[in-house]
C-alpha cells in the first residue's frame, strides 16, 4: 500500500525526529492527525545506508532509546516507531517511486545533509523521459518525480518539508530545483506550478541524537523541535507537541544557532586549541570549571545582549535554562571531536552571523573570543 508521506534520507536524525513525531502521532489515533506511513528512500552507495533500508523493510520498527533530564527530572524510555511502512533505493526502485509521485504521496521530506543539494552534471533533461533510470543527485531526483507529479496529478496537494541546516530550506531548494527546470528546458507551466502549487516550507530542526543503533535506531535526548514557517495549503506530515508553527522562524533559527550551535563550537574551538583529551564529550567539558566559565561568558557578553537589543531577551534566557540541561545530559556520549568535524566552516556559520548582527544592531560589543575564534587558523 502506497504511504503518503515520502522521505529521502535514512539517517538516524530522521529516525528519531520526524519519523518518531509521525509514529507518535499514528498512536494517538485521531488526536495525532497524522497522514499515515512513510516510504524512505535510500539516496546513496552507502553500505550502512543499505543495512538501514533491509531493516526497514523487515517491517518490525525499530527503537529510540530517549535519555536524558527534562526539567530536572531523568527520562530514560525505549519507544518503537513504527511510521516507516516502506523502504526503497532509488536507484533500484525508481520506476515505484515515480508510481507513488502519480498517487498517494501528500508530504515529501528530505534530510540529505551537506552535500545534498549538489548537483551532477551527468544529470540532464533526457531523464524526464528514461522512467527506468533515477538521476543521481538529490535536486534532479526531486525534478524528476514533481514533473512525473505535474504530469499525472497536478492538482493533489503537496507539501515538502526539507531539513537540512540550511538558512530558507524551502525556498533554497525550490529554488535550486525550479533553475534546474529552467536549465533543462522544460515547459514553463510547469516551472510556475513548482513555484505557485507546491508548498516549500522553511523550518528548522533541533534534537541531538547521538548515536546509532544497528542496523537500524537511535539514541537521542528528550529535547525536540520541529520549527515550521506557517504558510497557506501548508500540508503537515502530523500534529505533535514537537511540531510549532511560526511566523517568526528567524527568531528559533537565531536561538539555535547563536546558543546551542555556537555554543557547541566554542566548545570544540577550545578542545581543538587546548590540546584536550581526545574523547572529551560535552558533558565532561560542563563540568570543567574553565570550560564552562568560558562558555557562560561567551553566552552573557557576547551573545545574550543581541537578543536583548532585538527585544527577545526573555526568550534567550528560558531557551538557555533548557540548553543547560540538555548539555549538562548525563547519558548523551557527545564527542567534542565529533563537534570539531569541518570546524572552519562551521565557525563560519556560527560565529560570523553573531558578530555581523552585533554590528547591524549598532552595538559596541567587544566579542573577544568570537573574534579570536574567527581569527584562528585551524
Amino acid at each position: 500500500m502506497a504511504q503518503p508521506i515520502l522521505q529521502f534520507g535514512t539517517s538516524r536524525f530522521l529516525q528519531a525526529h520526524v519519523d518518531l513525531f509521525v509514529s507518535e502521532a499514528l498512536a494517538a489515533g485521531e488526536a495525532g492527525q497524522a497522514l499515515g506511513g512513510i516510504t524512505v528512500v535510500q539516496t546513496t552507495d552507502s553500505p550502512a545506508s543499505a543495512q538501514r533500508v533491509a531493516a526497514f523493510a523487515a517491517g518490525d520498527g525499530y527503537p529510540v532509546h530517549v535519555r536524558g533530564l527534562r526539567h530536572g527530572e531523568p527520562i530514560d524510555a525505549r519507544i518503537t516507531c513504527r511510521a516507516v511502512r516502506e523502504a526503497l533505493q532509488a536507484d533500484a526502485d525508481w520506476p515505484r517511486l515515480l508510481e507513488a509521485m502519480a498517487g498517494e504521496v501528500r508530504v515529501i521530506v528530505s534530510n540529505t545533509a551537506d552535500r545534498g543539494y549538489r548537483l551532477d552534471e551527468r544529470d540532464t533533461a533526457a531523464l524526464i523521459s528514461a522512467p527506468g533510470q533515477a538521476p543521481r543527485s538529490f535536486p534532479a531526483k526531486l525534478l524528476v518525480l514533481l514533473h512525473h507529479r505535474w504530469r499525472h496529478l497536478p492538482d493533489a496537494p503537496l507539501s515538502l518539508f526539507p531539513c537540512e541546516l540550511i538558512e530558507r530550506n524551502g525556498d533554497t531548494l525550490r529554488d535550486l530545483v525550479a533553475q534546474l527546470a529552467s536549465d533543462w528546458q522544460l515547459p514553463e507551466a510547469f516551472g510556475h506550478w513548482l513555484r505557485a502549487h507546491c508548498v516549500w516550507a522553511n523550518s528548522l530542526v533541533d534534537r541531538i541524537v547521538s548515536e546509532s543503533l544497528q542496523p537500524v535506531g537511535a539514541v537521542a535526548e528528550p529535547y525536540a523541535l520541529w520549527a515550521i514557517e506557517r504558510q497557506e495549503r501548508l500540508v503537515l506530515p502530523c500534529r505533535h507537541e514537537a511540531i510549532m508553527l511560526t511566523d517568526d522562524l528567524e527568531h528559533y533559527e537565531r536561538l539555535k544557532l547563536f546558543l546551542l550551535n555556537a555554543g557547541h563550537s566554542y566548545l570544540a574551538e577550545r578542545w581543538l586549541r587546548d590540546g584536550r583529551a581526545a574523547d572529551e564529550t560535552v558533558l565532561q567539558a560542563m563540568n570543567d570549571a574553565d570550560m564552562r566559565a568560558g562558555l557562560e561568558a561567551l553566552w552573557q557578553e557576547e551573545v545574550l545582549p543581541l537578543f536583548e537589543a532585538l527585544g527577545k531577551g526573555a526568550d534567550a534566557r528560558a531557551y538557555l535554562v533548557e540548553l543547560r540541561e540538555r548539555l549538562l545530559n548525563p547519558y548523551l556520549a557527545h564527542r567534542l571531536a565529533d563537534i570539531a568535524q569541518n570546524h572552519a566552516q562551521k565557525k563560519q556559520r556560527r560565529f560570523a552571523p553573531v558578530v555581523a548582527l552585533a554590528g547591524e544592531l549598532g552595538l559596541d560589543l567587544p566579542q573577544p573570543r568570537l573574534r579570536a575564534a574567527l581569527a584562528a587558523q585551524d
